[in-house]
């Protein structure tokens, strides 16, 4: 089954060709990245106008990358939810009008479900279930039991931030550049982990909490530099060393991580039966996550990264869950009644 994939969640617009779930015929991403660079944020009006401009040209070379037709292509995905509004909008309706001009059946895709199924993507081993997904973005931070495809059980999840926007707003303390994930896991590289210790949230069960990291943070460069509490936090890069800045950054970035697959391996603790654990959604790029997940510390359950590729927003996951909606039985979209959504949970 070869499926066209839609995806343009939030800034980037993506179209792949997915052949059986794994096989990747064709990857187009182009990312707004270098556009909100500037303004250290995503601006969805923005956003959509950049949609709307690539997303056909992107569907285009998606086709012609695969030496395929429209008439070769068995099905077509589209993310529907979660996102922004303006963004999933060019994207659904891109796939609604291919899917009633090309006479395709059409499957809307949830955006979380994808970054888990780009663990299926490519020709190595793919998880067992059941399994623990840990997915970790800038919207979302979530542990995700799996008994088998297309059976989701949300076991925990964030109460305030999700960790990405908590390193997109730690740059922004210690002034670094947007997106703040890379450019804090590159800053750290130079810092010493043990310089600040920030507290881990007391938070029951398997959820998170990373809002009072972020302010813990912020104290911290406060008191460091002794000024008062009520110094912005827009003028506190201007007195930081580029040696506390990569003290800091090192020192978050291993909580953050810490807090992450403590959280983890509680919910391997109640859910014994857990074969594999995955990780999934942008934050699973950051290098110091993924070593500590492969460390040893779960055990005799296999852990499974996305290639770095796959991590951030693309439509090869997206295609890739569509398939695993498939042949679950999960009925088509109907294109006429298919509606969008900023935010709705995975289960």
């Amino acid at each position: 089954m070869k499926i066209l994939a839609i995806e343009s969640s939030c800034d980037e617009t993506a179209a792949a060709v997915i052949e059986n779930g794994t096989k990747i015929l064709s990857n187009v991403v182009v990312s707004q990245v270098d556009i909100f660079a500037a303004y250290g944020g995503v601006i969805p009006e923005v956003a959509a106008r950049s949609h709307l401009e690539a997303i056909l040209p992107v569907v285009h070379k998606a086709l012609d990358d695969a030496g395929l037709t429209k008439d070769e292509i068995d099905s077509i995905a589209v993310t529907h939810t979660p996102g922004l509004m303006g963004s999933l909008l060019i994207g659904t309706l891109t796939a609604r009008m291919l899917a009633i001009l090309w006479g395709k059946p059409l499957y809307a895709t949830h955006h979380l479900k994808s970054h888990i199924y780009a663990n299926w993507l490519g020709d190595g081993l793919v998880p067992e279930f059941p399994l623990l997904a840990l997915v970790v973005s800038g919207g979302h931070t979530q542990i995700i039991y799996m008994s088998e495809h297309n059976q989701f059980e949300i076991i925990g999840t964030t109460r305030d931030d999700a960790v990405g926007e908590c390193f997109d707003k730690v740059a922004k303390i210690l002034g670094l550049p947007y997106p703040g994930g890379p450019s804090i896991a590159k800053c750290a590289e130079k810092g010493d982990i043990r310089k600040y210790k920030l507290p881990h949230p007391k938070v029951d069960g398997l959820d998170f909490s990373f809002s009072g990291l972020k302010t813990a943070v912020l104290r911290a460069v406060q008191n460091e530099l002794g000024l008062p509490i009520t110094t912005p936090s827009y003028e506190l890069k201007e007195n930081l060393s580029e040696q506390q800045k990569a003290d800091f950054a090192a020192s978050f970035q291993e909580t953050a991580c810490e807090i992450l697959l403590e959280k983890v391996a509680r919910a391997l603790e109640e859910r014994p039966e857990v074969k594999s654990i995955v990780l999934a959604g942008g934050v699973s790029a950051n290098q110091v996550l993924k070593e500590k997940a492969q460390d040893g510390r779960f055990g005799g359950v296999k852990v499974f990264i996305p290639e770095l590729k796959w991590t951030g927003d693309n439509a090869a996951m997206v295609g890739a869950a569509a398939y695993f909606e498939v042949v679950s039985g999960v009925k088509e979209t109907d294109p006429y009644s298919l509606s969008i959504a900023p935010r709705t949970d995975i289960a």
